[in-house]
């Protein structure tokens, strides 16, 4: 076969063979050189054994992985896939065999691990192996992890008191903070649509998305791939039609409330249980996985699958309880069990069979009918073609079923939880600009909680800007729309500190409040001394008699940590709980003005919101001290802000999420696209293009997607 490999000026690799099937096998085989550590960590998430070959830190998600059978599933995915999808996957893994040792050896990360035996020879990976990874990258990307906390509210202070932490703006976790627009030909200088977007998730050292261009006689196509997966799934430019996504903030998780009872012993010495359900008891498959751990004794994990689905958190309390002899968990709570319901688990499809559609889509019509075949996590898509025509759809499968379910979890004795088909998401023309942001407007009505509007409004606001002057737009306009930095927020912020009774110190940071020009720039000291009022709000709030039962452990997995920790989700919406407290007694006006004294408290020692809000990536070794290093470099943005670069108010102000690429894809000129990263093409350290993308991201600036001229081929 000949295969040939361009690198860009930062490392991106575009590729180019004779047919598909030796592409997707360059792809494989460049993916495992550029992304070895981080792809093989992959693998072993999605295998639930990475507790195996890092330790401790590894248990917590190794065990949900097998309770919720992440790779059972996914091997069946793969199984009932169209032929062609299958023997294309397969070639893609072939290539990542080929160098997957290649890749590894000498990795800092085996390094630090000793694993460079296992690095020398590594496990084959299967041919659903990717598949396993991208649905490990998007299982806790839903909603169950938050019904968790909707449970534990309920529970304690009944379904009243959600509304103060699930109203409409709040923006949890990984759900929400991503942007994308598509503009009309009308308004641009190339007389075609422009695409353009970022999305927000946590930000992982590497990145989650991996830059390539992939050619063969079939198409041409660049675009973002999550490493480990073939092809390009959110965001690509095929030559002549384009498109990019946000998360729809659908609902389509659901949670049911197990219970189950003790019937007997089985052949092999297990306990068999029953599970009630709508028509009485049901069988439950239950079985044990075994765990094993570096540096400690093996852990077992019992499995246990209803009609409803596996049960992913509290099994271990339910079958004591079951044959009575109940323990709490190390936190001191008995949880209560609950199954997950995915259309994954339930279909046995994750939506593979769009990929290969997308690659040769020509048209919008092409791509409408690619992601037709969408399955989780549902997205809204943008599409445009050099026709100029426009089109927004949602895709993805959201169960039909009682709206309860979308906040709560439901008893699996009550009828409520059943599902009934599918929803079917909105489709329509896009004639001039259309924003997608997260908010209602954009998510179909799918789901239940969205974002504020203010960053769709904001982002439209600033597309008017240029033709009020007269110009048409172009990249730079969606390069500098990608980090403004106005916050949301500060309006709110205003309307509080405004009417507070404060004196002294208090009274002056009141004063700077109001004097501050609501942009969380960087260098800003009014932004700073803003997140240190919303910080101390945050914790009042969090300290507040009326929520105290809230803190009582909910005996849930440290897995879930990040939606059931209350002050991570006071924070979240803090803005909500400003507004709806005092309907549930709480005084709120008393909390500004605490805020305010504790900000003026430490005033003195302030200098500017990128002192506090530095980038800070998660790495898959950074409990254990054995993530890369990076500068602490300074970040704009925050959360309400369309640079909405994340922390966790109350808890943290480092930049720990934000936009995990940037992207404008033109209509008129392909090689007039741009892109970029947070990080750099290779996920080794070693590598001169680990983070040289690093500078232009924090800037604001983009990379043209035109390779250079070919550097090197690979003659096979």
């Amino acid at each position: 076969m000949t295969t040939e490999v361009r690198r860009d000026a930062v490392g991106v690799p575009h590729l180019r063979a004779d047919d598909l099937l030796e592409l997707a096998w360059l792809q494989g085989r460049v993916t495992a050189l550029d992304r070895a550590w981080q792809i093989e960590h992959h693998r072993w998430r999605m295998e639930g054994r990475t507790a195996e070959y890092v330790g401790a830190d590894g248990l917590a998600w190794d065990r949900f992985a097998r309770q919720v059978l992440l790779e059972p599933t996914v091997r069946r995915c793969f199984e009932r896939l169209d032929a062609e999808t299958r023997t294309w996957l397969t070639a893609y893994v072939d290539g990542v065999n080929d160098a997957l040792a290649e890749g590894l050896t000498g990795t800092p990360e085996v390094a630090l691990l000793d694993l460079g035996s296992y690095a020398a020879a590594p496990r084959p990976w299967e041919p659903w192996t990717p598949l396993g990874i991208f649905w490990g990258i998007h299982l806790v990307f839903g909603t169950f992890p938050s019904k968790l906390f909707n449970a534990h509210v309920a529970e304690r202070l009944g379904t009243d008191a959600l509304a103060l932490l699930n109203a409409e703006g709040v923006e949890r976790a990984e759900a929400s903070g991503s942007n994308a627009w598509v503009i009309g030909g009308d308004r641009t200088a190339s007389g075609l649509p422009l695409i353009a977007g970022d999305p927000h998730r946590t930000i992982e050292l590497p990145g989650c998305y991996q830059q390539v261009g992939l050619a063969c006689p079939e198409f041409d196509v660049v675009g973002f791939t999550f490493p480990g997966v073939p092809g390009v799934q959110h965001f690509a430019h095929t030559g002549t039609v384009a498109w990019g996504i946000t998360n729809a903030m659908a609902d389509y998780q659901d949670l049911t409330l197990e219970s189950l009872r003790h019937v007997g012993t089985g052949a092999d010495g297990s306990p068999v249980f029953e599970a009630r359900g709508t028509g009485g008891w049901e069988p439950v498959r239950a079985t044990t996985e075994t765990l094993r751990l570096r540096g400690g004794a093996d852990v077992t994990v019992p499995v246990g699958v209803t009609s409803r689905g596996p049960v992913v958190t509290g099994l271990e309390a339910e079958m004591e309880r079951a044959v009575g002899d109940v323990q709490a968990s190390p936190s001191g709570a008995v949880p209560a069990a609950y199954s997950l319901r995915t259309p994954t688990h339930v279909e046995e499809d994750l939506g593979f069979s769009a990929f290969l559609p997308l690659l040769r889509s020509r048209t919008v019509a092409d791509v409408e009918a690619a992601l037709a075949r969408w399955v989780e996590p549902v997205n809204s898509a943008l599409v445009a073609d050099v026709s100029g025509r426009m089109r927004h759809l949602v895709v993805g499968r959201v169960p039909e079923r009682d709206e309860i379910g979308a906040v709560l979890p439901v008893a699996a004795w009550d009828p409520r939880h059943e599902w009934r088909g599918y929803r079917t998401g909105p489709a329509r023309d896009v004639p001039d600009v259309m924003v997608s942001a997260n908010d209602r407007r954009s998510g179909g009505g799918l789901g239940i909680e969205y974002a504020t509007s203010f960053r769709a409004d904001r982002i439209r606001s600033l597309l008017e800007s240029p033709a009020e002057r007269g110009e048409r737009l172009t990249a730079d306009h969606c390069g500098a729309i990608h980090v403004d930095t106005l916050n949301g927020q500060a309006d709110l912020m205003r309307e509080l500190v405004g009417s507070a009774d404060v004196t002294g110190d208090a009274a002056a940071v009141r004063s700077e409040l109001l004097a501050w020009d609501g942009r969380s720039d960087a260098g800003s000291t009014g932004a700073a001394l803003f997140a240190a009022w919303r910080t101390a709000l945050v914790h009042w709030f969090s300290e507040h008699p009326l929520l105290a039962v809230l803190h009582e452990p909910s005996g849930h997995s440290s897995l879930f940590a990040a939606w059931t920790d209350v002050v991570t989700q006071i924070g979240a919406g803090w803005h909500s709980m400003a507004r709806l407290g005092p309907d549930h007694g709480i005084e709120v006006s008393k909390g500004v003005r605490v805020a305010l004294e504790r900000a003026a408290a430490q005033a003195g020692s302030l200098t500017s919101w990128g002192e506090r809000h530095w980038l800070d990536p998660v790495h898959a070794l950074t409990r254990s001290g054995g993530a890369p290093a990076v500068p602490r470099d300074p970040v704009g943005g925050d959360k309400g802000c369309v640079l909405a670069a994340a922390s966790a108010p109350g808890v943290t102000d480092h930049c720990y999420g934000g936009p995990v690429a940037r992207y404008v894809w033109d209509l008129g000129d392909r090689d007039a696209s741009r892109w970029v990263v947070p990080f750099g093409a290779s996920g080794d350290a070693r590598d001169p293009h680990f983070a040289d993308q690093t500078r232009a991201w924090l800037a604001g600036d983009l990379h043209p997607v035109a390779p250079l001229e070919p550097l090197h081929s690979d003659l096979r």
